[in-house]
Protein backbone atom coordinates (compact mmCIF):
# COMPACT_ATOMS: atom_id res chain seq x y z
CA UNK A 1 0.00 0.00 0.00
CA UNK A 2 0.73 3.75 -0.99
CA UNK A 3 2.47 5.77 1.51
CA UNK A 4 0.08 8.49 2.94
CA UNK A 5 2.65 10.97 1.48
CA UNK A 6 2.21 8.99 -1.81
CA UNK A 7 -1.64 9.48 -1.61
CA UNK A 8 -1.32 13.14 -0.49
CA UNK A 9 0.66 13.69 -3.88
CA UNK A 10 -2.05 11.10 -5.70
CA UNK A 11 -4.67 13.83 -4.54
CA UNK A 12 -2.92 16.58 -5.97
CA UNK A 13 -2.88 15.61 -9.00
CA UNK A 14 -6.79 14.56 -8.78
CA UNK A 15 -7.62 17.98 -7.70
CA UNK A 16 -5.04 20.10 -9.89
CA UNK A 17 -7.38 20.52 -13.20
CA UNK A 18 -9.94 22.20 -10.81
CA UNK A 19 -7.09 24.84 -9.72
CA UNK A 20 -5.67 25.28 -13.33
CA UNK A 21 -2.33 27.29 -13.06
CA UNK A 22 -2.55 26.96 -8.89
CA UNK A 23 0.17 25.16 -7.52
CA UNK A 24 -1.68 22.70 -4.89
CA UNK A 25 -0.31 22.33 -0.87
CA UNK A 26 -0.50 20.10 1.51
CA UNK A 27 -2.69 22.88 3.21
CA UNK A 28 -5.48 22.50 0.74
CA UNK A 29 -5.56 18.76 0.33
CA UNK A 30 -5.81 19.10 4.62
CA UNK A 31 -9.04 21.57 4.01
CA UNK A 32 -10.87 18.87 1.37
CA UNK A 33 -10.43 16.34 3.59
CA UNK A 34 -11.93 18.28 6.63
CA UNK A 35 -8.63 18.15 8.40
CA UNK A 36 -6.51 20.47 10.34
CA UNK A 37 -2.81 21.31 9.06
CA UNK A 38 -1.55 20.07 12.11
CA UNK A 39 -3.33 16.75 12.48
CA UNK A 40 -2.87 16.56 8.62
CA UNK A 41 1.15 17.05 9.00
CA UNK A 42 1.48 15.17 12.33
CA UNK A 43 -0.35 11.92 9.55
CA UNK A 44 2.03 12.50 7.27
CA UNK A 45 5.13 12.06 9.56
CA UNK A 46 3.77 9.48 11.30
CA UNK A 47 2.39 7.94 7.57
CA UNK A 48 -1.21 7.31 9.28
CA UNK A 49 -3.68 7.49 6.67
CA UNK A 50 -6.67 8.93 7.91
CA UNK A 51 -9.13 6.56 5.83
CA UNK A 52 -12.64 7.71 6.74
CA UNK A 53 -11.69 11.19 5.19
CA UNK A 54 -10.36 9.72 2.11
CA UNK A 55 -13.05 7.67 2.34
CA UNK A 56 -15.26 10.55 2.27
CA UNK A 57 -13.46 12.62 -0.20
CA UNK A 58 -13.16 9.40 -2.66
CA UNK A 59 -16.98 8.77 -2.34
CA UNK A 60 -17.78 12.70 -3.34
CA UNK A 61 -15.48 12.24 -6.65
CA UNK A 62 -16.76 8.24 -7.34
CA UNK A 63 -13.16 6.75 -6.76
CA UNK A 64 -12.62 3.60 -5.81
CA UNK A 65 -10.30 3.83 -2.74
CA UNK A 66 -8.13 1.01 -3.91
CA UNK A 67 -7.68 2.52 -7.10
CA UNK A 68 -5.76 5.44 -5.32
CA UNK A 69 -4.01 3.16 -2.80
CA UNK A 70 -2.36 0.80 -5.11
CA UNK A 71 -0.51 2.30 -7.83
CA UNK A 72 -3.13 3.83 -10.18
CA UNK A 73 -2.88 6.57 -12.16
CA UNK A 74 -4.73 10.11 -11.86
CA UNK A 75 -5.91 9.61 -15.43
CA UNK A 76 -7.13 6.16 -14.77
CA UNK A 77 -9.28 7.54 -11.52
CA UNK A 78 -11.95 9.40 -13.83
CA UNK A 79 -12.36 6.71 -16.06
CA UNK A 80 -15.46 4.92 -16.41
CA UNK A 81 -15.55 1.79 -14.14
CA UNK A 82 -17.68 -0.72 -12.90
CA UNK A 83 -18.62 -0.19 -9.15
CA UNK A 84 -19.58 -2.61 -6.45
CA UNK A 85 -20.17 -2.27 -2.61
CA UNK A 86 -19.88 -3.35 0.82
CA UNK A 87 -21.32 -2.57 3.91
CA UNK A 88 -17.83 -0.43 6.15
CA UNK A 89 -18.35 -0.15 9.71
CA UNK A 90 -16.17 2.82 9.70
CA UNK A 91 -16.29 2.96 13.49
CA UNK A 92 -15.62 -0.44 14.18
CA UNK A 93 -12.34 -2.21 14.86
CA UNK A 94 -10.79 -5.25 15.83
CA UNK A 95 -7.66 -7.20 16.96
CA UNK A 96 -6.44 -5.93 20.06
CA UNK A 97 -10.15 -5.96 21.54
CA UNK A 98 -12.98 -3.64 21.31
CA UNK A 99 -16.76 -3.85 20.48
CA UNK A 100 -18.90 -5.89 17.90
CA UNK A 101 -20.90 -4.91 14.88
CA UNK A 102 -24.32 -6.03 13.24
CA UNK A 103 -27.63 -4.88 11.96
CA UNK A 104 -27.33 -1.74 14.50
CA UNK A 105 -23.91 0.04 14.15
CA UNK A 106 -23.78 2.49 11.64
CA UNK A 107 -22.41 1.94 8.09
CA UNK A 108 -21.00 3.10 5.05
CA UNK A 109 -20.36 1.90 1.54
CA UNK A 110 -17.01 1.13 0.50
CA UNK A 111 -16.65 0.99 -2.97
CA UNK A 112 -14.53 -1.25 -4.98
CA UNK A 113 -12.89 -2.24 -8.23
CA UNK A 114 -13.73 -4.89 -9.98
CA UNK A 115 -10.81 -6.45 -10.14
CA UNK A 116 -10.10 -6.36 -6.08
CA UNK A 117 -13.79 -7.77 -5.64
CA UNK A 118 -12.90 -10.56 -8.00
CA UNK A 119 -10.19 -11.70 -5.29
CA UNK A 120 -13.14 -11.33 -2.61
CA UNK A 121 -14.69 -14.33 -4.54
CA UNK A 122 -16.71 -12.10 -7.15
CA UNK A 123 -19.91 -10.05 -7.15
CA UNK A 124 -21.92 -12.82 -5.89
CA UNK A 125 -20.32 -13.11 -2.47
CA UNK A 126 -20.31 -9.23 -2.03
CA UNK A 127 -23.48 -10.11 -0.09
CA UNK A 128 -22.27 -11.88 2.58
CA UNK A 129 -19.03 -9.51 3.13
CA UNK A 130 -18.51 -6.23 5.70
CA UNK A 131 -15.39 -4.62 6.61
CA UNK A 132 -14.33 -3.27 9.51
CA UNK A 133 -10.91 -1.76 10.64
CA UNK A 134 -8.14 -3.58 12.78
CA UNK A 135 -6.62 -2.07 15.46
CA UNK A 136 -3.78 -2.85 17.54
CA UNK A 137 -0.46 -4.60 17.08
CA UNK A 138 -1.03 -8.48 18.02
CA UNK A 139 -1.52 -9.69 13.87
CA UNK A 140 1.25 -7.44 13.24
CA UNK A 141 3.33 -7.88 10.07
CA UNK A 142 0.30 -9.49 8.46
CA UNK A 143 -2.13 -6.41 9.59
CA UNK A 144 -1.44 -3.09 11.11
CA UNK A 145 -3.67 -0.79 12.73
CA UNK A 146 -5.97 1.50 11.06
CA UNK A 147 -5.76 -2.00 8.04
CA UNK A 148 -9.61 -2.42 6.82
CA UNK A 149 -9.70 -6.02 6.54
CA UNK A 150 -13.18 -7.62 4.44
CA UNK A 151 -15.25 -10.10 6.78
CA UNK A 152 -17.07 -13.14 5.05
CA UNK A 153 -19.82 -13.36 7.33
CA UNK A 154 -21.04 -16.81 5.97
CA UNK A 155 -17.53 -18.64 6.24
CA UNK A 156 -17.31 -20.09 9.51
CA UNK A 157 -15.90 -23.22 9.79
CA UNK A 158 -12.25 -23.28 11.23
CA UNK A 159 -11.92 -27.07 10.01
CA UNK A 160 -9.07 -25.75 7.58
CA UNK A 161 -7.63 -23.01 9.44
CA UNK A 162 -7.08 -19.32 8.69
CA UNK A 163 -7.85 -16.26 9.77
CA UNK A 164 -11.26 -15.02 11.56
CA UNK A 165 -13.13 -12.32 13.23
CA UNK A 166 -14.07 -13.66 16.33
CA UNK A 167 -15.90 -12.22 19.66
CA UNK A 168 -15.02 -13.15 23.12
CA UNK A 169 -15.21 -11.56 26.39
CA UNK A 170 -12.03 -9.97 25.43
CA UNK A 171 -13.70 -8.00 22.47
CA UNK A 172 -13.99 -8.47 18.93
CA UNK A 173 -10.84 -10.22 17.86
CA UNK A 174 -8.94 -10.50 14.68
CA UNK A 175 -6.91 -14.22 14.73
CA UNK A 176 -5.61 -17.04 13.55
CA UNK A 177 -7.66 -19.98 14.53
CA UNK A 178 -6.62 -23.74 14.88
CA UNK A 179 -8.97 -26.48 16.10
CA UNK A 180 -7.30 -28.83 18.37
CA UNK A 181 -7.69 -32.56 18.40
CA UNK A 182 -9.86 -32.17 21.72
CA UNK A 183 -11.66 -30.05 19.95
CA UNK A 184 -10.34 -26.42 21.91
CA UNK A 185 -9.31 -23.91 19.70
CA UNK A 186 -6.03 -22.53 19.81
CA UNK A 187 -6.12 -18.47 19.32
CA UNK A 188 -3.27 -17.42 17.56
CA UNK A 189 -1.40 -13.78 17.23
CA UNK A 190 0.79 -13.45 14.31
CA UNK A 191 2.81 -10.95 16.23
CA UNK A 192 5.08 -13.42 18.12
CA UNK A 193 5.18 -11.15 21.19
CA UNK A 194 1.70 -12.48 22.05
CA UNK A 195 1.01 -15.80 23.38
CA UNK A 196 -0.99 -18.80 22.27
CA UNK A 197 -4.31 -18.53 23.73
CA UNK A 198 -6.71 -21.42 24.03
CA UNK A 199 -10.54 -21.53 24.45
CA UNK A 200 -13.56 -23.83 24.43
CA UNK A 201 -15.57 -23.21 21.18
CA UNK A 202 -18.63 -22.22 23.25
CA UNK A 203 -16.50 -19.29 24.99
CA UNK A 204 -16.26 -17.52 21.93
CA UNK A 205 -18.53 -16.72 18.67
CA UNK A 206 -16.97 -16.92 14.84
CA UNK A 207 -18.05 -13.79 13.00
CA UNK A 208 -16.61 -14.85 9.91
CA UNK A 209 -13.28 -14.95 8.31
CA UNK A 210 -11.08 -12.50 6.71
CA UNK A 211 -11.17 -12.92 2.89
CA UNK A 212 -9.04 -9.62 1.99
CA UNK A 213 -7.77 -6.32 3.01
CA UNK A 214 -6.11 -3.65 0.92
CA UNK A 215 -3.63 -5.92 -0.21
CA UNK A 216 -2.83 -10.34 0.05
CA UNK A 217 -4.03 -12.33 2.96
CA UNK A 218 -1.58 -15.09 3.89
Amino acid sequence: MKSFNDVVEELKDIISSDYPGKKIFDKDIAGLMSISQVNFATMKKRDKIPFNELLDFCASRSIAINWLLYGQTAESLIEATNRFYVRYFADISASAGGGGFGEEEETKELMLEGDFVHTLGGEKELRHIEAINVSGDSMEPTFSYNDIVFIHREKTDIGRGGIFTLSTENGLLIKRLQKRIDGRIDIISDNKEYPIQTANPNELEILGKVVGRFGAVD
